[in-house]
Order: structure tokens, then C-alpha cells, then sequence
């Protein structure tokens, strides 16, 4: 049995990173699913104080955090590396996940595919179409930005994958399954960057489960 273990919501973005993370590090590792309803027993507190997911651990020692795992993950498995040597590419990956953690998912992302997708699959909600038109403005802007930062590159911070690819690409890919993450993604560089992530193995071997694959 692997001694690195990723707790967390199958089919959330954020345990699919650190999954991603680990497929491209060709290291040993196993899921242990986490029911949302458990995410704030006392058990699963001790491994993530506050509740969200993923919680790591590599033999006794526990991380949370999915920016701070993939760190640690490119320092402990060097090979192949998730951070850009050259600074200027360093630090457009940091402007990324920036850009993803503090606008895209909280204010554009998670508001679309809840509303679209995880709410209708696993909740049995109606589509709140409200909640939706108030989030497109937001999600245009962050991803006609993206857009622009990826600019003819293969990767979102150069030539080969970085922290931010492996932190976007589950986002942006559940998002491409609404009609909105379709129409925001049309005639972008972001479309072509996806399908190129989603022919990855690290990509194809984390799939969402199924009852969250083109729900919407």
C-alpha cells in the first residue's frame, strides 16, 4: 500500500490537481474518498482544520492546502519539474493560480458548476439561472485574461506544464461541460490548451466520476 494518501470529494477540482500532480510524478498514491457530509466530523478535522478538501499525507506527514501539496510534490519528486527555472515564467505561474484561487474559482467557476452541474446531478437543485448571469461577468474576465497570458504557448506558463496547469485544467474542464464554460471557451487559445490537458495521462487517468461527466 502507498504511503501518500489524498483525502478528499471525488470529482472535485481541487483533489483532481493533486491527483494530476502525482500521475505526472509517476508516484504511488491512493484516494481515500471523503463524503461531504463528513468534511466536519472530528475525524476529518484533524487532517484539514477547516474543512475543505484535499488533506494529504505522505507517511506521518500531513499537508492541506492543494497549492502547497503540489509544491511539496515537485520538491520531493523532482522530476519532471512544476516550477519554471526562469523567474519571469515563476512568476506568471503564481499570477495564475492567483488568478484561479481568488477570482475564477470562487467568483466565476464553482458558482457555474454548482448551479449547472454538481448541484442537478448529485442534489437534485434546479438551475438557480440568476446565480449563473450574475457569475458570467467574472468568468469572461478570467478567462479572456488566461486567454491572453496563454498566448500562443502550450502551457500556461510556457512550454511545459507548471503548478498552473495542473491547477486549472480540472477547473476549466468541468467548466467546458456548461453551455456557458462552451461559449466562454470559443475561438480561444484556452480551447485548444484543454483538449491538449484532457490527452494527458495525468488528465485521463483522474476522471471525474460519472454521474458529473456532462451532467449539465
Amino acid at each position: 500500500m502507498s504511503d501518500i494518501v489524498v483525502y478528499g470529494v471525488p470529482g472535485s477540482p481541487f483533489v483532481r490537481a493533486v491527483q494530476m500532480g502525482l500521475e505526472e510524478k509517476k508516484a504511488a498514491y491512493r484516494v481515500e474518498a471523503v463524503a461531504p457530509k463528513d468534511l466536519k466530523n472530528e475525524t476529518y478535522l484533524k487532517r484539514h482544520p477547516f474543512g475543505r478538501i484535499p488533506a494529504f499525507e505522505h507517511g506521518d506527514f500531513r499537508l492541506y492546502e492543494t497549492q502547497a501539496i503540489l509544491r511539496y510534490l515537485d520538491d520531493v519528486f523532482p522530476e519532471p519539474p512544476f516550477v519554471p527555472a526562469d523567474p519571469r515564467a515563476a512568476a506568471r505561474m503564481n499570477q495564475i493560480i492567483g488568478i484561479n484561487d481568488w477570482y475564477f474559482f470562487p467568483k466565476a467557476s464553482a458558482i457555474i458548476v454548482f448551479q449547472r452541474v454538481v448541484g442537478p446531478a448529485l442534489l437534485g437543485t434546479t438551475t438557480d439561472e440568476a446565480a449563473v448571469t450574475a457569475a458570467l461577468p467574472m468568468a469572461q474576465t478570467c478567462v479572456t485574461e488566461l486567454d491572453r497570458l496563454l498566448g500562443a504557448q502550450c502551457f500556461l506558463a510556457g512550454d511545459q506544464i507548471s503548478i498552473a496547469d495542473l491547477v486549472l485544467a480540472p477547473q476549466i474542464d468541468i467548466l467546458s461541460t456548461t453551455p456557458e464554460g462552451k461559449m466562454l471557451l470559443e475561438g480561444t487559445n484556452l480551447k485548444a490548451w484543454l483538449a491538449r490537458m484532457n490527452a494527458r495521462v495525468s488528465m485521463i487517468a483522474t476522471q471525474r466520476p460519472e454521474p458529473l461527466r456532462g451532467a449539465a
